[in-house]
């Protein structure tokens, strides 16, 4: 995969549209703003313009409207995704994430079918879905974050020459999957409370954690910190595999990925130095760790370690 072109003229009724999809991506993503902030400008906004749209079908999914409702919106963003996959969108369309997808999609090999994967995942959570293994799970976080890492490859690109890029689209999932889970793990009460279950049930019985959790302390009985400790093992396994994808791109679209993936990591260590802490609220890190992530990232050092790690593998 070569990177698109990204000198492009952009007129401005399509720069007003990403800037509202910039807008939407500051105020209610933290912590992937942190990352494409140290792409260049056509890049950064390809990617707010996919996190917007995105956005938007999340919101659809959490908020508060009848199920069957939510189902015909749903569709309803699916048929607009056709018409952007069709050419179909103006420049002067009313809708702004419309008009910035539209032109994301000319610019990068963006594979918008992955934002149709992310609507099935959606329709699973209003249907109500739960997932007896991780096996099933996986089928969801694929659709839902694996589809995700694919989209933003598609404007990411990869180096020319770049040796094992035939399986760059492979770790980007795989990286998605690292994320998917980790946001389980920090949001286990948040979804016990509305009603959802996503660790596998199969994970649940084996730590006598069947019951649930509709409170601040584990279930009674429960190995409740050997449930958390054998997901973060599962999750460092991910992001393992998924890291091999940094030394396939350039160094911005590289060190935005290390700097999105860098803070999901930290959050990782804080559950599993404190399990019982999901429990009570929403684990997160200060500004000032998500900074010095987002540097590090920009500094190479994750591409660098993972660069002699596989060459390491190979000799």
């Amino acid at each position: 995969m070569i990177r698109a072109v990204e000198s492009e003229h952009v007129s401005a009724p399509v720069l007003a549209a990403y800037s509202y999809c910039e807008a939407v991506t500051g105020q209610q993503a933290r912590n992937f703003a942190y990352g494409i902030r140290l792409l260049p400008a056509a890049k950064r906004r390809a990617m707010s313009a996919l996190y917007a749209f995105s956005r938007r079908v999340d919101d659809i999914g959490d908020g508060a409207l009848p199920d069957d409702v939510k189902m015909t919106r749903l569709e309803d963003t699916r048929a607009l995704l056709g018409r952007v996959r069709d050419g179909a969108v103006e420049e002067d369309d009313t809708d702004p994430v419309a008009v910035a997808l539209a032109h994301a999609a000319r610019v990068f090999p963006i594979p918008l079918g992955g934002l149709d994967e992310l609507i099935d995942g959606v329709l699973k959570d209003v249907r109500g879905e739960s997932y007896e293994t991780w096996e099933d799970l996986k089928v969801y976080c694929r659709c839902v974050a694996g589809a995700i890492g694919r989209l933003s490859l598609g404007v990411f690109g990869t180096e020319p020459g770049a040796r094992g890029a035939e399986r760059a689209s492979e770790y980007a999932d795989t990286l998605g999957l690292a994320l998917q889970l980790t946001n389980i793990l920090r949001d286990v009460r948040e979804d016990a409370e509305g009603g959802r279950t996503y660790l596998p049930a199969d994970d649940l019985a084996k730590f006598g954690c069947s019951a649930g959790f509709d409170g601040p302390t584990p279930p009674e009985g429960s190995d409740f910190a050997g449930l958390v400790h054998f997901e973060v093992r599962r999750a460092r396994a991910l992001f393992a595999e998924g890291y091999r994808l940094l030394p396939l791109l350039d160094r911005r679209s590289g060190a935005c990925v290390a700097a999105m993936a860098g803070i999901y990591r930290r959050l990782l260590d804080r559950i599993e130095r404190e399990p019982e802490a999901v429990l009570r609220g929403r684990v997160s890190l200060p500004g000032h760790e998500k900074a010095y992530v987002a540097v590090r990232g920009l500094s190479g050092l994750d591409t660098r370690y993972v660069s002699r790690q596989t060459v390491r593998r190979r000799a």
